[in-house]
Order: C-alpha cells, then sequence, then structure tokens
C-alpha cells in the first residue's frame, strides 16, 4: 500500500497541466568570450530598401507638401520620420530595386508641375508624376540621420547619366550639374558615397550574363569620379541572386578589385515562388519551410564568402546584403503588384535569426537592407491615410539596434533543434556584442513553435555584476498588428533571468526573441 505522501503527490501530477512541464526542456548553452573580439558589427547591416513600389513612396513615406491632414514636413511623414529615428536607421536604398533600371533622374528635379509622368512597369503599371525625386528623397535622408544608397541605371541609362548624376548631388564646386542644382534650390552637395552600379544585372536589371555584365561594370565604374577628395564613392556591384555562385565568382574573377569596393547578395524567404502562401495564415509546415529558407542565409553567407575569400582574403570588398526578407501573396483585394503584405511573429523570427547571421558574419558582411521600409513586403511600418503601424519586425530591429557599431564577441552556441515531422532545424539562434561602455549584449531567438527553451549562458572575461532583458513574444505564431489593434504585438521586459556568478539562465518561450543586457 503506498504512502499518503505519495498518493497526494500523484493526484496533484494528474491534476497539473502536464503539457506545460513537456514544452519547457533545456535546449542549450550559450559561451560569450567577453574578453575578445575584433571585429566590429556595422550599423549598416540595420539598413533598409525603399523603392517605387506599391504605397512604399507615394502613401508610405511621401503624402505632399499640401497635405493638412497628415503632419509632415516637405510632404514626408513626420510619425514615419519619428519611427525610424527611433529605429536609428542607418542607411536608406533608393529607388529600386527593378524601378532603378528604368529609372532617369533628371526626370525627378525641378519644378514638380514641370516633371514628365513615368508608367511604373514593373509594379502595377501605375503612372507616377516624379513629384519624390533626388532633392525629395536625399533631404528625407537628412530628416532621418540616415545615409542614402543610391541604385542608379544601368539597365535603359547611360554611363554619361549616372557620371552626371554623381556630379549633380556630390560636387561642390563650379560645374554644368552642380550649377543645375543650385538652380533647383540647393547649394550644398549631399556628398552621396554609396552608390549600386545597377541592379539584379543577372534578372529584371537586363538579363546579362555575369562575364556581360563584369565588362559593363568596369566601364561605368571606370566613370564614377570623386567630387569630395574624402574617400571617394563606394561602388557596389550587382551582386548574386541566392545560390548563383557562378555570378560572384566571375565578378570577383573579371573585376579589378581598385574598382570594387562591395558586392551585392539578394535572398528572399519564399515557401514557393508559385504559391507564396498567406502573409497571416499560414500552418506549421509553411512556418517551418520559411525558417528553413531564412536559415539558408547562413549557407549562402559562408559559400560566397569562401569565393570572395579566394580573390580577396584580406576582406578588402564588402559583401552587401541589400535585399532581403519575407514574401508572401498580397493582402486579399489589395494590387497584386504593390506587393502589400501583413507582418506576423513569423517574421519577427525572421528577422532575428538572420540579423544575428549577419552579425556573425560581420567580418564581410558591411552592409544589409530590409525589403521594403514601409508598405511592401517585410516592412517594419504600414500605413493606412492617417494612420501607422509598427510591426513586430520594426520591434525586432529596434531591439537589436544595439548591436549597431559595437565589438562582435564570438559565441559559442550549443542548441537542441526544433523538430517537425522527420525534419529539423537548430532551435536557437544567438550573436552577441560589446558597446563602447563595456556593456555586453546578447539576442538570442527561439524559433520552435511549440516548446519553450531553457538556456544557460556562461560570460567568459568579466565579472556580472548585473543582468535585465527585452522579450517579444505572442500567443500565436499568426498574430499581428492591425489598425485597430495596434500594439497587439510589442516589446516586454524579460524577467526569465537567474544569475549565478557569470552564468545566466533563461527561458524562452516558443517563437520569441529576446535581447539581454549585461553589465560588469
Amino acid at each position: 500500500m503506498k504512502s499518503l505522501h505519495t498518493l497526494v503527490l500523484i493526484t496533484l501530477l494528474a491534476s497539473s497541466p502536464l503539457h506545460i512541464f513537456s514544452q519547457t526542456s533545456t535546449c542549450g548553452r550559450v559561451v560569450i568570450n567577453a574578453d575578445l573580439g575584433k571585429d566590429t558589427i556595422s550599423r549598416h547591416i540595420y539598413g533598409h530598401f525603399s523603392e517605387h513600389l506599391g504605397r512604399c513612396i507615394y502613401g508610405g513615406f511621401y503624402v505632399g507638401e499640401n497635405n493638412t491632414a497628415i503632419p509632415n514636413v516637405h510632404g514626408v511623414r513626420s510619425d514615419v520620420v519619428d519611427a525610424l529615428k527611433a529605429l536609428k536607421i542607418p542607411n536608406l536604398r533608393w529607388p529600386g530595386g527593378c524601378f532603378a533600371d528604368t529609372y532617369h533622374w533628371k526626370d525627378g528635379i525641378g519644378p514638380k508641375a514641370e516633371r514628365p509622368s513615368i508608367v511604373n512597369t514593373w509594379w502595377g503599371g501605375v503612372t507616377e508624376d516624379n513629384s519624390f525625386g533626388t532633392h525629395d528623397f536625399l533631404d528625407m535622408c537628412e530628416l532621418l540621420g540616415a545615409e542614402p544608397y543610391l541604385s542608379a541605371n544601368v539597365g535603359s541609362g547611360t554611363v554619361q547619366e549616372m557620371a552626371e548624376w554623381i556630379q549633380y548631388v556630390n560636387h561642390g564646386g563650379k560645374s554644368p550639374m552642380a550649377d543645375l542644382r543650385r538652380k533647383n534650390g540647393r547649394d550644398k552637395p549631399w556628398n552621396v558615397k554609396y552608390w549600386g552600379v545597377g541592379n539584379e544585372a543577372w534578372g529584371c536589371g537586363g538579363h546579362m550574363t555575369p562575364e556581360y555584365y563584369a565588362n559593363i561594370y568596369r566601364q561605368y565604374a571606370t566613370f564614377m569620379a570623386d567630387w569630395t577628395n574624402t574617400g571617394g564613392v563606394f561602388r557596389v556591384a550587382s551582386g548574386a541572386g541566392g545560390s548563383n555562385y557562378n555570378w560572384t565568382e566571375v565578378l570577383m574573377r573579371d573585376i579589378p578589385q581598385r574598382m570594387l569596393d562591395a558586392l551585392a547578395l539578394h535572398h528572399y524567404s519564399v515557401i514557393d515562388w508559385n504559391a507564396k502562401g498567406s502573409a497571416t495564415e499560414f500552418s506549421e509546415d509553411q512556418y517551418f519551410t520559411i525558417m528553413r529558407k531564412a536559415l539558408d542565409m547562413e549557407e549562402l553567407i559562408r559559400k560566397h564568402t569562401t569565393i570572395m575569400d579566394k580573390y580577396d582574403p584580406k576582406k578588402r570588398v564588402a559583401l552587401f546584403v541589400d535585399e532581403w526578407g519575407g514574401w508572401y501573396d498580397v493582402e486579399p483585394g489589395t494590387n497584386p503588384g504593390f506587393l502589400y503584405q501583413q507582418n506576423t511573429m513569423r517574421d519577427a523570427m525572421i528577422a532575428a535569426t538572420t540579423l544575428n547571421i549577419f552579425n556573425n558574419h560581420c567580418d564581410r558582411v558591411k552592409m544589409a537592407n530590409l525589403a521594403q521600409t514601409v508598405n511592401v513586403l517585410q516592412a517594419v511600418i504600414l500605413t493606412d491615410a492617417e494612420k501607422m503601424l509598427l510591426t513586430p519586425t520594426y520591434h525586432v530591429m529596434r531591439m537589436y539596434n544595439v548591436h549597431q557599431d559595437a565589438l562582435l564577441l564570438p559565441v559559442d552556441l550549443q542548441t537542441c533543434d526544433y523538430r517537425h515531422g522527420e525534419s529539423a532545424l537548430p532551435a536557437l539562434s544567438a550573436s552577441a556584442s560589446k558597446d563602447n561602455n563595456g556593456v555586453v549584449h546578447l539576442s538570442l531567438a527561439n524559433i520552435d513553435s511549440k516548446e519553450s527553451r531553457t538556456v544557460s549562458v556562461e560570460l567568459r572575461g568579466m565579472t556580472v555584476r548585473s543582468a535585465e532583458g527585452e522579450i517579444l513574444r505572442s500567443g500565436k505564431m499568426q498574430d499581428h498588428n492591425t489598425f485597430e489593434q495596434p500594439e497587439q504585438v510589442k516589446p516586454a521586459p524579460f524577467r526569465q533571468i537567474q544569475r549565478r556568478d557569470n552564468t545566466l539562465e533563461v527561458t524562452l518561450p516558443p517563437f520569441s526573441v529576446v535581447v539581454l543586457t549585461v553589465k560588469g
């Protein structure tokens, strides 16, 4: 006969919510070497992308100078500017994208009533009036405190057109284009550093072979003059799409390094290009597939970097992942060419894991640009007339901005698996840095859709005095913010931290993102 104590224990266990205990497991171990590190995480890894696509520019950033319903500065929405400042947005890429290789910059300068219109053949076939042009974009970047990254027209433009654009925005002395800039109301040059030589030359930028583009690039790069005498323009070649490693091989082989400052890379997390699925109504299987595609970024960077290392062992040429993010079907009832999609906790997980990958490869990855900033693809901001909301992706990028220009710390991560059927992915993702004040930040993501994970974090090379955190989580993977409920998903203080000497134990709920701040 069992004792009364045993019977009571059995009764209590039988009445307990056992699924809670079964869904929490010790998952892994993180070792951070806080006294080591040699590479800096460039703030430009946290960059953004703004294309003339759907409602990204018109109705997103720009509502017009005569708009009295929405507060603005020279037509640029004040609420969007404030939100992006809080994000510490370091750079902004414009005007595309595919649109860049159809855009002629002189159509977007001078009196707005006299500017010719353009048909946006790539995105919806809409007619734009060119009221948002070079001055508008570069002045907006000054408002944001962000560096502009201009993509020049190679697909349908000319070498002279690009050279004159550079002279127009950068030359401080007397010249035809500098004088034209002054005539249009701007005396001081903007001194734009980052210049893309075309976009997706293997696709919408001209369907070129890598050998042909390498020759075209050399021609254009020859005439990209330095008007500032402060280090010159930073020339970015149109790089590979995904796993097109031959493209990287040919460009690194055929373009002299004195003419090449960075190579671009584009990668989107897509279930199937022919059946992308809903942004908000998705299954466990679709979530798992998207996360697998997002984690492919690790392999892509490693393999492209290996090729670059063969030709550039000193890592002088940077890798710019200047388009990345999740891509789904558009929201029902919206223009298919506008690429407007909602943004859920799934997108937060894409952002967290991808940014961790970029951080950990900051020796080569020097810039990245989330596609896109407002109302398009994996946007950080959505607008509807006078309304504006911040997406889960916004909150991840705001939480992670503590890594900007901080020293990358070596992290040894041991993780268990997130299993789905017969397949498995690493459940945890992590990166760590130390800022100028000696404060250590650790970003952690648990992509498992069901199980909480308890992680041991050991900090070596420092004495831990305090640790606090912030978490982004929600009840369902499909949860998202709407204009009716704009704060359904938002960060909160993270308190599941236990400290013993220099070791922290943290418990991460399913599909959650945590950033820890550790002080010595």
